[in-house]
């Protein structure tokens, strides 16, 4: 039985594809300045590799993920399930900004204009799930 964690560099399946593309929230979860783990619902979409997140500049989950540098990301559908973990920054670069809303649109809804938005971008180091999500 092959290990249920497996590394980016390995191709997820189609069908963890299509399930990304599919309207689910996840749960974001980075380390507070106390090391207490801080789990909040969250939008989030994937592409070749980096998981993106968008929300306000200064908000917890970002600040947090900037001190630390890792967070993890997981969506759960019944039993279908996947999990991201890797480094983590903090990118207020305009068009990166505008890359992500796109993206964020195209899977949930087109978000209302937020001048102080920001993208949190996690490098996928390490992938968890459903065994039909591994390739």
């Amino acid at each position: 039985m092959r290990d249920p964690a497996w590394h980016a560099g390995t191709v997820i399946t189609d069908e963890a594809r299509a399930f990304l593309r599919e309207y689910h929230l996840a749960t974001l979860s980075t380390l507070g300045r106390d090391c207490r783990i801080h789990s909040v619902p969250v939008g989030m979409t994937w592409e070749d590799g980096v998981v993106r997140v968008i929300g306000t500049r200064g908000s917890q989950k970002f600040l947090n993920a900037a001190r630390a540098g890792r967070a993890s990301i997981n969506s759960v559908d019944g039993g279908r399930w996947i999990s991201f973990e890797g480094p983590a920054r903090v990118n207020e670069d305009p068009d990166a900004v505008a890359h992500a809303v796109a993206l964020y649109a195209a899977r949930y809804r087109q978000p209302a204009v937020n001048p102080e938005r920001v993208v949190l971008e996690i490098t996928v180091e390490r992938v968890l799930g459903s065994p039909q999500f591994r390739a």
